[in-house]
């Protein structure tokens, strides 16, 4: 994946990072997804965060 379309999933409670990539003509808004967490091994909310 190029860095320039990378973006960071952070989880606020754990600090956990995922990167991953975003349709930036599709979705305006800032992205929010649940994923799995492998600190808490359960699914909590990420969201995008700054790099």
């Amino acid at each position: 994946m190029a860095q320039e379309n990378l973006i960071v999933l952070r989880n606020k409670g754990t600090g956990e990072a995922i990167f991953t990539r975003k349709n930036k003509k599709g979705v305006q808004r800032k992205l929010e997804l649940k994923k799995f967490s492998k600190k808490l091994r359960t699914r909590v909310v990420f969201k995008e965060a700054k790099k």
